[in-house]
């Protein structure tokens, strides 16, 4: 099995990637620095970075990025990386996401979509029973049925392309290096991988997220494993494995190469009726969007947020999309 089977969160389920917003500004540290500061805004050199992220590590790969020269995509792309293994119940490189980037120099701003799409296989009785009833939101939300083709990566190497200035291997270093050293396991995470009853249960995860416990000879069930201490060290060597590839061939193989053939054949060997909800066709087809943003005047402001195929902002609830 390929790597990037065994070292997402949910492999059998969709994650979609939560916004990230990265700004990069210059500063004038007193009255004596104003000319220099002025000087330094009109050549797009930043006397400071700031980037904004779920988790120290991410943020700080983003911040390294652009004191190395990147821009803030290449920063984006860095954080997503770190974020999809410190934070692998919220953001994953198996995911989808959606992506806003400001292009100062142009005054303009782009909208690009990775979200998701539905294999080819989708009918609209697939989450249903055989008696024809909704599934119960667990069975539909976890198995096959629920795998979406993911877009995350196809939709980060289009940005880069246009937006990015420093070269697509030199944004994967941090996240390899934190995948193969390891980082401490976070109280929030340690509460996620408790409250996923069946994650233990998947061979790969089990591995990774959970601690095994000593088995009294004859018992029956087998104990149940324990979550990672809070603080305890979590590596991730199959992941760097995954990003090590990626780096040098780009998203290639994650949509067309091995990774996609270990994706599809994940999927296939999870579906316990037989069916094929998720072909390499579905894969090697997937292309990113680039959207219009919606901008409205908010007061003061021109707030801009992502169009449709989102759910999130004002057509639906916090964290739905």
């Amino acid at each position: 099995m390929h790597p990037i089977i065994r070292h997402l969160w949910r492999p059998r389920r969709r994650v979609v990637l939560a916004a990230m917003v990265l700004m990069a500004a210059s500063f004038a540290s007193d009255m004596a620095g104003t000319a220099r500061a002025d000087e330094m805004r009109k050549s797009g050199i930043a006397g400071r970075q700031m980037v904004a992220a779920a988790h120290p590590l991410a943020a700080a790969a983003g911040r390294d990025i652009l004191r190395a020269g990147g821009s803030a995509m290449d920063a984006a792309i860095a954080v997503q990386l770190v974020l999809s293994l410190v934070e692998p119940q919220s953001s994953g490189i198996g995911g989808g996401a959606y992506l806003l980037y400001w292009d100062a120099g142009l005054a303009h701003l782009y909208a690009y979509d990775g979200r998701e799409t539905a294999p080819a296989s989708a009918t609209p009785d697939l989450f249903l029973g055989p008696d024809g009833s909704p599934m119960a939101f667990m069975d539909a939300m976890v198995g096959p049925r629920a795998v979406g083709v993911p877009g995350v990566m196809a939709m980060l190497a289009k940005a880069h392309a246009r937006h990015g200035k420093l070269p697509w291997p030199a944004l994967f270093g941090d996240a390899i290096r934190l995948a193969e050293t390891g980082f401490a396991v976070t109280p929030r995470l340690h509460r996620m991988i408790a409250r996923m009853p069946r994650l233990w249960q998947l061979p790969g995860a089990r591995a990774l997220y959970f601690l095994d416990m000593p088995q009294s000879p004859g018992a029956v069930p087998p104990a149940q494993p324990v979550p990672l201490p809070v603080g305890s060290t979590l590596k991730n060597p199959a992941y760097a494995q995954t990003l090590r590839l990626l780096a040098r061939d780009g998203i290639a193989p994650f949509y067309e190469g091995t990774i996609a053939a270990e994706i599809a054949a994940a999927v296939r060997q999870a579906s316990e009726d037989g069916a094929v909800y998720l072909t390499r066709a579905d894969l090697a087809g997937y292309r990113p969007l680039e959207r219009q943003a919606i901008c409205r005047p908010y007061r003061a402001y021109r707030v801009c947020g992502m169009p449709p195929s989102t759910s999130g902002g004002a057509a639906g609830p916090p964290g739905m999309g």
